[in-house]
C-alpha cells in the first residue's frame, strides 16, 4: 500500500506560521513515516506550510502519488482547513481512505469524523497507524477488523466506535529516527532566516497536567526518555548528513531527569560534538550546578515557563512551582559568571479567567523584574482535551469558536473581570513594556543583536500606537 502523510494545505497563511516566520519539521509525521517504511510501505510526506502549498497544488501532489491512505495531522488551529481539504479530497479521489491524527482529533474525534475523515488515530500514533494500515490492507474498512485496532475511532453505520486506548510505547529507543529524507530539510527557518537546525525529541510525556496544556493528556502523565546514546547518535547523524549547526530539543522539559542530562552532555563530549543547543526546563528542576553544567557545555538557550506573578494562579493551574523558586533561578543567573554564557527565555500567560487587569499588569512587572533575555507573552487558550477547555465551557467564557484563532496569539475567551478586547490590548502592552525599555535596547545593542529585532519591534510598536489612538488602554476604560 501507498500512504501519504500531510499537513493541511494553505495553512502557511495562518497566524502561527505567518507571524513568527518559523518553519519547523513535522516530526510526528516523520516518525510515523519511518515506522511504515521500516515495514515495507511506500510513504510520502507533504509539509504544506514549509513549502507553502495551496489547495490546487496539494490535490495535484496527492493525485500524482496515488495513495491508498492519506493521513493528516491536525493541531487545533489547523482543523478547519483540514476539514476543507478532506471534503476536496473526497470529491477528487472518492475511494481514498482518510485518517486524522494529532491533538485536535484525538480529543474531538466525533467532530473529525463528522467532517469527512474515515478514521481517527487517538494519541501516540506510530504503532497505531502501523496496525491500522495492516488491518486496512487485509480487510479494508471492515468494522470487525477495525475494532481490533487499539487507539482509534471510526464511523460504523450511524454510530461511532471508539476502541480501547493503546498502551504508551515503553522503550522509545525502539522507534526508528524520523524519516527526514522525506522532508524539505533545506527549507526550515526561524524568524524568516534559514538555519541548519536539528529538531530532536528526547522524551515524551509530562507528569504535571497543567490545566491549559494538552501535553500530559496526549503523551501521558509519565515521562519516557530515550537513552542518551540513542539521542546523541541521532544528533551526530544530523550533523554529518544535514550539516546541522544547532540542536533544539522539542521536549517540554529536558531537565526533569538530571541523570539523563548528565549522560547526554557526557556522550556529546566524548564524541566531540561541539554543537550548541536549546532546551526547556522548570525552575524547580534546576540548581546552580545544573545550570552551570548546561551553560558551560554548549547550552545557549534555556526556556522556562513562569506563567504568572500570582502564587494563587500558579496553584490553580497546577504548575506546582513557587514564586521564590522562580526568583531564585533568575537571581543565580544574574550573579554567576556562567550566567553570561547563554540566554534565558521566560514565558508568561495573560488572561487567566479569575484574574483582573491589575493582576496581569503585575505579571508584566514581574517579567521586567526577572529581566530574562527574552520574554514571551501569550494569551490563555482553552485547547480541547484540557481541563481549562471544560472549565471555560462550564462558565460560558468562550466567545470565539473559530479554531483557526486558537493560536495563543489572539484571545478567544473572556474572564470574569475583563473582556476579550481588554486582553488583546494587554498583550500589546506587555510586549511594549518589556521590549521598549531603554535597558533592554542598550543590552541588545551591546550584544550586537538589535538589528533584526529592532525591525520587528518597530512594526509592532507602530501597530500598537495606531490601535491606541482608536482604543484607550484597558485599565483606563470605564
Amino acid at each position: 500500500m501507498r500512504i501519504l502523510l500531510t499537513l493541511p494545505p494553505n495553512i502557511h497563511q495562518l497566524e502561527i506560521y505567518r507571524v513568527m516566520g518559523m518553519k519547523v519539521p513535522p516530526l510526528g509525521l516523520a516518525y510515523i513515516a519511518a515506522v511504515l517504511e521500516k515495514h515495507g510501505y511506500k510513504v510520502k510526506i507533504i509539509d504544506s506550510p514549509t513549502l507553502e502549498v495551496d489547495e490546487d497544488k496539494w490535490i495535484q501532489e496527492v493525485k500524482a502519488f496515488s495513495p491508498d491512505i492519506v493521513g493528516m495531522s491536525l493541531l487545533t488551529p489547523l482543523a478547519p482547513r483540514g476539514y476543507r481539504a478532506v471534503k476536496l479530497l473526497k470529491r477528487e479521489l472518492p475511494d481514498v481512505i482518510v485518517v486524522a491524527g494529532g491533538p485536535h482529533p484525538t480529543f474531538l474525534y466525533r467532530e473529525a469524523l463528522e467532517n469527512g475523515f474515515d478514521i481517527v488515530v487517538r494519541g501516540e500514533g506510530e504503532l497505531t497507524t502501523l496496525e491500522l494500515v495492516k488491518a486496512i490492507e487485509e480487510r479494508g474498512l471492515d468494522p470487525e477488523a477495525l475494532r481490533r485496532v487499539k487507539g482509534i475511532a471510526f464511523k460504523d453505520k450511524d454510530s461511532i466506535t471508539v476502541t480501547p486506548p493503546r498502551p504508551l510505547l515503553e522503550d522509545l529507543d525502539k522507534l526508528p529516527w524520523p524519516a527526514r529524507h522525506l522532508l524539505p530539510m533545506d527549507k526550515y527557518t526561524l524568524f524568516g532566516k534559514q538555519l541548519r537546525v536539528a529538531h530532536v525529541m528526547a522524551s515524551r510525556g509530562c507528569p504535571y497536567g497543567c490545566i491549559y496544556c494538552s501535553t500530559s493528556y496526549f503523551w501521558g502523565r509519565r515521562v519516557r526518555f530515550r537513552s542518551a546514546k540513542n539521542v546523541v547518535e541521532e544528533i551526530e547523524y544530523l550533523v554529518d548528513k544535514y550539516k546541522a549547526s544547532y540542536v533544539v530539543f522539542s521536549d517540554d522539559e529536558l531537565t526533569i531527569n538530571r541523570v539523563f542530562v548528565k549522560e547526554l552532555l557526557k556522550e556529546m563530549k566524548e564524541r566531540g560534538l561541539d554543537i550548541p543547543f536549546a532546551c526547556g526546563a522548570r525552575v524547580d528542576h534546576v540548581d546552580k550546578k545544573l545550570m552551570e553544567l548546561l551553560f558551560k557545555n554548549n547550552c545557549k538557550t534555556i526556556y522556562f515557563g513562569v506563567e504568572s506573578a500570582s502564587q494563587e494562579t500558579l496553584d490553580r493551574i497546577g504548575k506546582k512551582i513557587r514564586l521564590e523558586q522562580i526568583e531564585r533561578v533568575f537571581k543565580w543567573r544574574k550573579e554567576a559568571e556562567w550566567g553570561r554564557e547563554g540566554n534565558i527565555i521566560a514565558s508568561f500567560i495573560l488572561g487567566f479567567p479569575w484574574e483582573t487587569v491589575d493582576d496581569m499588569k503585575k505579571t508584566v512587572d514581574f517579567a521586567i523584574r526577572l529581566n530574562p533575555d527574552y520574554a514571551q507573552f501569550t494569551v490563555l487558550t482553552p485547547y480541547p482535551g484540557t481541563p481549562l477547555f471544560e472549565y471555560a465551557k462550564k462558565h460560558n467564557l468562550i466567545e470565539d469558536w473559530d479554531w483557526e484563532h486558537y493560536t495563543t496569539l489572539r484571545p478567544v475567551m473572556r474572564g470574569f473581570n475583563f473582556t476579550i478586547r481588554q486582553l488583546e490590548r494587554m498583550i500589546k502592552y506587555a510586549y511594549r513594556r518589556f521590549y521598549l525599555r531603554l535597558s533592554f535596547i542598550t543590552r541588545e545593542l551591546r550584544r550586537g543583536r538589535l538589528g533584526s529585532l529592532a525591525g520587528i519591534l518597530a512594526r509592532e510598536f507602530m501597530r500598537y500606537l495606531k490601535d491606541l489612538v482608536v482604543h484607550p488602554l484597558p485599565w483606563r476604560t470605564g
